[in-house]
């Protein structure tokens, strides 16, 4: 048995762009913050930041083009996708994201 689950809670760094593809489905793409903080050798406290590319489908991507903005918390459960292709250079690129299939805003209503 394979799984392929990703759990992140985060903040939006931009607003979601929604977009429709020609067959009529929507889709949105967002970026999301997490951050890890550790003590290093020397007792200084050091926060790292990891930046997480999110794609959602159909009804869960017109809910998070509506509600979500740049600086929401956010709870996405989902599972990790490579994508790759060659650069007009001739390079092999690779990009992985979190294809979202559960989310929960986390920050309080207005």
């Amino acid at each position: 048995m394979d799984l392929n689950k990703a759990m992140i809670i985060g903040r939006l760094t931009r607003d979601p762009e929604l977009r429709t593809i020609p067959s009529g489905v929507s889709v949105a793409n967002f970026s999301l913050a997490t951050n890890f903080v550790y003590t290093n050798d020397t007792g200084v406290k050091v926060e790292k930041v990891e930046f997480h590319n999110i794609v959602m489908w159909r009804r869960l991507a017109e809910i998070a083009a509506q509600y979500l903005k740049k600086g929401a918390k956010v709870y996405i459960e989902g599972r990790l996708q490579t994508q790759s292709w060659d650069d007009p250079a001739g390079f092999k690129r690779y990009k992985t994201e979190i294809v979202a299939e559960n989310m929960i805003m986390l920050d309080r209503a207005p």
